[in-house]
C-alpha cells in the first residue's frame, strides 16, 4: 500500500484538511531558510490536535544531531527526514530516519548503498542551492532503479495531474507533495488541489492493490 505524505505543513487548518482528505503523514520543515519553515512550538501545537495514527515527520537540512533530537522530542515527531548532505554516520537516531536524495541521473543513486541504517529514501529533483520543494519532476525510471536499495518515497513536482501516473509506474513506498498542493503562497495549501491529489493517489493505489 502506497503511503501519502503532505509536506511543508505550516498551520492547523491545512493539517486538518490533509488528514480529513486521507493523508497518511504530515511533514514539517525545520530549515530556517525555507519559506515553509516552522518552529518546534508551532509543530507541537499542531500535533497535539491531530487524531491518532497520523505519522508526523520533521524535515531537517544539515542540522546538528543534538538540535534534531531536541526539536523532535519537544514537538513529538515520529520520523526524522534528512534533506541535506548528511553522511551515513549522521543518520542514526532514536527515531526512524528517511534520507532524501536529490536526483539528476543514475549516478546520484550510488551513495544509497552506504546508508544502511535509514528506513527509506526520499527521491527529489535536483536544483542548485535548493535542498527540496523545487516543484520539478525528475526521470521516474531512476526511481525504479532506486528500489533496489530499499523503500522509496517519490517526491519532486508531484501534482494532482501526475500523481496517478507516478504511482502506476514506480509503485513507490510513498508519494510526497509540497509545491503541487499549494496555492499562490508557499507554505499555504490549496485545499482543492490537496483533495484532488489525495483522491487521485488513492484511486491509483486501489487499482494496484
Amino acid at each position: 500500500m502506497v503511503r501519502i505524505k503532505i509536506c511543508g505543513t505550516t498551520n492547523l487548518k491545512d493539517a486538518y484538511a490533509a488528514v480529513e482528505f486521507g493523508a497518511d503523514a504530515l511533514g514539517f520543515v525545520f530549515y530556517p531558510k525555507s519559506p515553509r519553515a516552522v518552529t518546534p512550538e508551532t509543530v507541537k501545537e499542531i500535533i497535539s490536535k491531530l487524531p491518532p495514527f497520523i505519522t508526523t515527520v520533521g524535515v531537517f537540512v544539515d542540522e546538528k544531531p543534538s538540535e534534531i533530537e531536541k526539536a523532535v522530542n519537544y514537538a513529538g515527531l515520529d520520523v526524522i527526514q534528512l534533506h541535506g548532505s548528511e553522511p551515513p554516520e549522521s543518520c542514526i537516531f532514536s527515531k526512524k530516519v528517511v534520507k532524501a536524495i536529490r536526483v539528476k541521473d543514475l549516478t546520484d543513486l550510488e551513495p544509497l548503498i552506504t546508508y544502511r541504517s535509514v528506513s527509506a529514501f526520499l527521491l527529489d529533483a535536483y536544483a542548485p542551492d535548493i535542498p527540496g520543494g523545487t516543484g520539478q519532476v525528475f526521470n521516474w525510471d531512476i526511481a525504479l532503479e532506486a528500489k533496489k536499495f530499499g523503500r522509496i518515497i517519490l517526491a519532486g513536482g508531484l501534482t494532482p495531474d501526475n500523481v496517478a501516473d507516478a504511482i502506476e509506474l514506480v509503485r513507490p513506498y510513498g508519494v510526497d507533495a509540497v509545491t503541487g498542493v499549494e496555492g499562490n503562497k508557499k507554505g499555504v495549501k490549496d485545499h482543492k488541489k490537496l483533495r484532488l491529489f489525495i483522491e487521485r493517489a488513492q484511486q491509483a493505489i486501489k487499482r494496484h492493490v
